[in-house]
C-alpha cells in the first residue's frame, strides 16, 4: 500500500506504508511537524550486511520504550508526527537510491515537515543532506560515527558507505562538517580531519557546538559510534566507542539548537539476537523526534 497525499507534492508511489509504524506516529501528514521515513538499503556494505532491516526493526520495537523522555521532560504524545513508511528504492547500485532519497526528502520538506530518516546504510545520507541544504544553504552537518567516511571511493564505488561524508561535503554549500569523536579511518582521512579541524573530541563536543546555536543543523547518527558492548547490532563494529551517557550530553546541548533534519543509520538487527541494539536505536530516534520538533 502506498501513501497517497497531496498529489501536487507527492508521487503516489514514493513511499510504501506496509508494515509497522513508529510508536505514536500518524499515517497522514496533516497537522504534523516531523516526518519519519525509512530507506531499507545496504547494497555497499563492506563487512557484515543486514542494515536494510534496520528501519523495520526500529519501528517494531518502538512500543517497548516509553513515549516520555525524562531527560528532555518531553513526551511523544504531545508531538504530531507522521511515519510515511519506506522509500521505494531500486535494487542494485547506490546512485539511484541516493537520488530516490533526495526526491523523498524534497517531498517531505515541500509539505513543511522536518525529515527524520531511518537507515539502512550510511551511503543514503548524502541524498537527504542535498535536499535539506537546498532549503538551508548555511546548514551545518554534525556526524556521530566510529568512522571518518571520507574516502573518495571504496571497493570500486564512490557512493560506498565508507564515502558517506565525502559525498555529503560535495552537496553541502557551507562545507561545515563537525565529526564527533571519530575513532577509525585511514591515515589520509585522519590527516584531513586534523588539517581541517573537523574532528571534535568527545570532551569538547558541547563547546564546539555552542557557537552554532541558531544555525540550522543536520545530525547524522551512525550507530557504530556507540561501543559494541552496548550496541553490537551493526555491520562495522569498532571497539572504544561511546555510551548512552555520552549521547545524552549531546542531547543536552542540541536542545538549544535549530535541528532541522536527522538520520539514524547502520542498525543491523539480525546481528544482535538479544534485540537490545534495536531498542537502543529506537530510543535514539525518540530523542531526535523530540528535539527536531
Amino acid at each position: 500500500m502506498s501513501v497517497l497525499v497531496n498529489s501536487d507534492l507527492f508521487e503516489s508511489d514514493l513511499f510504501d506504508s506496509d508494515g509497522a509504524i513508529f510508536m505514536g506516529s500518524r499515517r497522514q501528514p496533516a497537522a504534523c511537524s516531523v516526518a519519519i521515513f525509512g530507506v531499507p538499503y545496504d547494497g555497499t556494505t563492506s563487512f557484515r550486511p543486514g542494515a536494510r532491516f534496520g528501519p523495520a526493526a526500529i519501528r517494531e520495537v518502538s512500543n517497548g520504550i516509553e513515549s516520555y523522555c525524562p531527560q528532555l521532560n518531553l513526551d511523544l504524545e504531545d508531538l504530531a508526527f507522521v511515519d510515511l513508511g519506506a522509500v521505494n528504492i531500486p535494487f542494485g547500485a547506490p546512485e539511484p537510491v541516493v537520488a530516490a532519497v533526495k526526491q523523498a526528502t524534497e517531498a517531505v520538506l515541500a509539505l513543511g515537515l522536518k525529515p527524520l530518516m531511518l537507515g539502512g546504510e550510511h551511503s543514503i545520507s548524502s541524498g537527504a543532506v542535498a535536499a535539506v541544504a537546498a532549503k538551508y544553504p548555511d546548514l551545518v552537518l554534525i556526524q556521530l560515527d566510529a568512522h571518518a567516511d571520507l574516502r573518495h571511493e571504496w571497493l570500486g564505488s564512490t557512493h560506498s558507505h565508507a564515502c558517506a561524508m565525502r559525498r555529503c561535503l560535495e552537496v553541502l554549500p557551507s562545507k561545515q562538517l563537525l565529526q564527533i569523536a571519530i575513532r577509525s579511518g585511514s591515515r589520509a582521512e585522519f590527516k584531513e580531519l586534523h588539517q581541517t579541524n573537523r574532528l571534535v573530541a568527545i570532551e569538547q563536543m558541547a563547546t564546539a557546538l555552542q557557537p552554532l546555536r541558531g544555525t540550522p543543523i543536520y545530525l547524522t547518527v551512525d550507530l557504530d559510534w556507540f561501543d559494541p558492548a552496548v550496541l553490537p547490532g551493526t555491520g562495522t563494529p569498532e571497539p572504544g566507542g561511546f555510551l548512552w551517557s555520552d549521547f545524552a550530553c549531546l542531547i543536552d546541548e542540541l536542545r538549544h539548537h535549530n535541528l532541522v533534519a536527522a538520520d539514524v543509520v547502520e542498525l543491523a538487527p539480525m546481528l544482535d539476537p538479544s534485540g537490545v541494539s534495536s531498542i537502543f536505536a529506537a530510543k535514539v530516534v525518540r530523542s531526535l523526534l523530540l528535539l527536531i520538533n
